[in-house]
C-alpha cells in the first residue's frame, strides 16, 4: 500500500556539493558511503543497547552484507542495525542534509562516543545515485511497534514510501544499477572495492553473489562458515605493550605486500588531546629513488578514506608506509578532502614530535642499531629536516655520518677527533669509486672523510652550512689539507719558483690549455703524480647550472679546476729532468698528458673523445716501453 507520494525536501545550502558530483573522488564513493551508513547504523544500535535504551539478543552477531545479483542488475547493502521509522525516514531522507548520525548525536550527546559514528553530514546516502537509476529502501526501526517502511526514487525530487515486506530490524538498500556503472556488478570488482575501503571495519562484512545461492548452501551443509572480508580488530588498535613483534611484520606485509619487511615501526595511540591512532613504519629501501613512494593510509573509525592526505600527513612522511586512523577529522560530504583546520595542524604537528622522539630514542638507547638504520632512513631524514624546521630541531643532535673509516658519528664527533687536522671543516665524498685515489691519500694521512652519496646531499649540506655558521663543508676533491704536504728544506725560492715555471710551460703546452691553474707541492705521499682539485663553490654553481636544466653558468662561475702536481714523485721528476731535451720531446708530451688525464679521471669521468685519445696514447706509451725493453 501506497502511504505517500511527494517531493525531496532539498536544503539548497548543502546540495551543491551533491550536484557537483565531481567532490567524489572516485566513482566507487557510493560503496564506501552506503556501508558507512550500515556501520553506523549498528554503532548507534550499540550504543542504545548499552545504555539500554534498545533489546537487543546478547547473543546477536552485529554484520553487514554487500549481494550483488547480475541477472537483476542490483546490488543491496543490507545491515542489521538500528533501523528507521517512518519518521525518521522522512526526516532523514527526504530532507537532504538533515543528518542522521548529526540529529543523533545532539539527542545522545552526554551518552554517545561521537567518534563511533561516521556519517556526520547526512549527504552520503545521495552518492547512490552515481550508479543507479532507481534506489530502494527497506527498513525495520529497533523501536517496539515500529512498522517496515520502503522508499523509492529513480534519482530526481520524487520519491514513493509504502509498507515494506521486511521482517528483520535494519536496513536494506537496493540499487537499480545504470548501464555505465554495471561493472560492479561482477564479484571480483566488487571484492576488490570492499577490501580497499573497509579491510578493518568494525562490523563483519559480507559479499555475495546472488547467482552462487547453491555453492553457498552447499558449504553450510559441509558446516563451512563464510569468512568475513574485514579484520575487525586491526593492530593499531591494540595497546601497544600488547603487540609482537612478528604481529608488527605480518600487519606490515599484509597491508603493503612489501614482503622485506620493515626495519622498525611507531605506534601511535592517543585518545587526548583528540584521537589519533596507527602505526608508522620504516621500510627498507632498495635504491634512493624507492623513497618516493611512500604510502600513509588514512582511516576514519576504521573505514579507508584515501593515501597521503598531505593536510594531515607531514610531507616529509610520506616516504614512510603506515596507517593513521583519527575519527575526529573534520572531512566534508565525500570524506575524501580535509576542510582547512587548525585542528589538522594540531594532528601533523603531534606525528612530526613522535617521529622525531621515535628517532631520538633509537639514537640514545640503540646506538648501534640506529647506526644499521641510517643507510635505509637517511634520505627520509634529511628531507625531514628540509621541510620541517621543528623536526630539524629534535633531531639535529642525531643527525649521523658514515665515514670513509667505515663507522658512523654525528657532526659533533666528527668535527671533535679532527679538529687538530681541519678544525670546523667537514671533507666528504661523493663517489667512493671514482674519488678511491682521493680517499686513499686521506687515509694515508689519518684523515678521514663523510660518505654522502645522495642527491639529496647537497642542498642538505647547503642547509646546515647555514645552520652551523662556522662549519663548512667541502669535497674531498676541493681542497689540499695541509697535513697532505711537507716542507721541502732542500729547495730555495728561487729552485721552487724555476720548478713551477717550468712545470707550468710543459702541461699547458701539453694540454693546450693557457689558462689550467697549476701548483707544484711536496705530497708526504711519492705515489701520486697529480691530482685535481676543483673549489667547492664551483662545483656548488656547476651542479646548481644542472639542476635548473643544464643552464650554461659558466661565464658567470667558471670553472676553478687546479693541477696539483707533486714534485716528490719519480715521474714528476724525470719530467724536470728531460724538459729540455728536443729528443724526448713526444715523450714528455704524452707523459703530461697521461698525467693530467689520470689525475682527471680521479676526479670526474673523461669526455668520450678524451677517454679515446687516452686509451690511444696508453697503447702508444707501453710500446715504447716494451720497445726499450728489448733493446
Amino acid at each position: 500500500m501506497v502511504r505517500e507520494n511527494g517531493s525531496i525536501s532539498i536544503n539548497t545550502e548543502n546540495i551543491f556539493p551533491i550536484i557537483k558530483k565531481w567532490l567524489y573522488s572516485e566513482k566507487d564513493i557510493f560503496i564506501r558511503e552506503l556501508v558507512s551508513n550500515s556501520s553506523d547504523a549498528i554503532s548507534k544500535l550499540k550504543k542504545l543497547s548499552s545504555i539500554g535504551e534498545a533489546e537487543v539478543d546478547a547473543n546477536e552477531k552485529y554484520q553487514i552484507k554487500v549481494i550483488v545479483n547480475k541477472t537483476e542488475k542490483t546490488i543491496k547493502i543490507v545491515d542489521n542495525g538500528i533501523g528507521m521509522t517512518e519518521e525518521e525516514v522522512k526526516k532523514y531522507i527526504n530532507q537532504i542534509a538533515f543528518s542522521g548520525a548529526k540529529d543523533f548525536l545532539e539527542k545522545y550527546k552526554d551518552k554517545a562516543d561521537e567518534g563511533q559514528i561516521i556519517g556526520h553530514f547526512g549527504l552520503g546516502f545521495y552518492s547512490a545515485f552515481m550508479v543507479s537509476e532507481r534506489v530502494q529502501i527497506d527498513t525495520l526501526s529497533f523501536q517496539k511497534g515500529a512498522e517496515a517502511v520502503r522508499w523509492v526514487s529513480s534519482g530526481g525530487t520524487e520519491f514513493e514510501m509504502s509498507d515494506s515486506d521486511r521482517t528483520d530490524r535494519g536496513t536494506t538498500v537496493t540499487l537499480y544499477m545504470a548501464e555505465d556503472s554495471l561493472e560492479f556488478l561482477d564479484e571480483f570488482k566488487m571484492r576488490e572495492v570492499l577490501v580497499k575501503y573497509f579491510s578493518f571495519l568494525p562490523f563483519e562484512l559480507y559479499l555475495e553473489d546472488a547467482e552462487k545461492k547453491a555453492d553457498e548452501k552447499k558449504d553450510k551443509e559441509e558446516n563451512k562458515e563464510p569468512k568475513p572480508l574485514n579484520d575487525t580488530h586491526p593492530l593499531w588498535l591494540k595497546n601497544p605493550k600488547d603487540c609482537t613483534e612478528q604481529e608488527y611484520k605480518e600487519f606490515y606485509t599484509k597491508v603493503f605486500h612489501d614482503f622485506n619487511g620493515p626495519l622498525f615501526w611507531i605506534h601511535l595511540n592517543m585518545d587526548y588531546p583528540f584521537n589519533l591512532k596507527g602505526i608508522l613504519y620504516f621500510p627498507k629501501l632498495k635504491h634512493e629513488f624507492e623513497t618516493m613512494e611512500g604510502q600513509i593510509k588514512l582511516f576514519y573509525n576504521q573505514v579507508f578514506v584515501a593515501d597521503n592526505i598531505k593536510e594531515v600527513i607531514p610531507e616529509f612522511l610520506l616516504l614512510l608506509k603506515g596507517v593513521l586512523d583519527c575519527p575526529d577529522l573534520p572531512l566534508n560530504v565525500s570524506r575524501s578532502f580535509l576542510q582547512n583546520d587548525g585542528y589538522v595542524s594540531k594532528i601533523s604537528t603531534h606525528i612530526t614530535k613522535k617521529v622525531a622522539d621515535k628517532l631520538t630514542g633509537l639514537f640514545e638507547n640503540e646506538r648501534e642499531n640506529f647506526n644499521k638504520y641510517w643507510d635505509d632512513i637517511h634520505p627520509f631524514v634529511k628531507y625531514g629536516c628540509l621541510r620541517e624546521e621543528k623536526f630539524y630541531d629534535r633531531v639535529k643532535d642525531i643527525l649521523m655520518f658514515k665515514t670513509t673509516k667505515g663507522d658512523y658519528v654525528t657532526l659533533k664527533e666528527y668535527l671533535e677527533r679532527n679538529k687538530e687536522k681541519h678544525e670546523n671543516k667537514v671533507f666528504y665524498v661523493t663517489d667512493e669509486k671514482q674519488q678511491a685515489q682521493y680517499i686513499r691519500m686521506f687515509k694515508e694521512h689519518d684523515m678521514e672523510a663523510v660518505i654522502l652519496p645522495s642527491m639529496i646531499d647537497n642542498h642538505f649540506i647547503s642547509f646546515l652550512e647555514m645552520k652551523a655558521n662556522e662549519v663548512k663543508f667541502s669535497r674531498i676533491d676541493a681542497d689540499l689539507s695541509e697535513s697532505m704536504k711537507e716542507t721541502d728544506g732542500k729547495a730555495d725560492e728561487k729552485e721552487q719558483k724555476e720548478i713551477q715555471e717550468g712545470l707550468e710551460k710543459l702541461f699547458k703546452a701539453a694540454v693546450s690549455d693557457d689558462k689550467l691553474k697549476i701548483q707544484v707541492e711536496s705530497l708526504k705521499s711519492e705515489a701520486v703524480p697529480g691530482i685535481v682539485l676543483l673549489s667547492e663553490q664551483s662545483r656548488r654553481m656547476q651542479e646548481m647550472s644542472r639542476m635548473f636544466g643544464g643552464m650554461d653558468m659558466g661565464h658567470m662561475f667558471p670553472k676553478e679546476e687546479t693541477l696539483v702536481l707533486n714534485r716528490k714523485n719519480s715521474l714528476v721528476q724525470s719530467l724536470l729532468k728531460l724538459k729540455d731535451r728536443e729528443d724526448r720531446k713526444e715523450d714528455v708530451e704524452m707523459i703530461c698528458q697521461q698525467v693530467y688525464d689520470l689525475a682527471m679521471m680521479s676526479h670526474k669521468q673523461l669526455e668520450p673523445e678524451a677517454m679515446t685519445r687516452f686509451i690511444e696514447r696508453s697503447n702508444k706509451l707501453l710500446q715504447k716501453l716494451a720497445a726499450t725493453e728489448e733493446k
